[in-house]
């Protein structure tokens, strides 16, 4: 079984969220699109409701640069 997957897990949700959509460049994302894709994770199981701006943009932040490397 994969490992749950809860807010505070931002860098195992984004790996999640890349292996989901592997050709996403992020341009025209949405927080509210990060947040659909997030509690649609077959592996995700936390609380929609704890969900606010800073924590979709942390995941956003941590994705962007996770597939834009410097």
């Amino acid at each position: 079984m994969a490992q749950q997957l809860y807010w505070d897990a931002i860098y195992e949700i984004v790996l999640a969220l890349k292996a989901r959509y592997p050709h996403e460049t992020l341009e025209n994302v949405s927080l509210g699109e990060i947040f659909q894709w997030t509690i649609a994770l077959p592996s995700f199981a936390d609380d929609p409701e704890l969900a606010n701006d800073e924590i979709l943009a942390a995941i956003y932040q941590e994705w962007f640069e996770e597939i834009n490397p410097v």
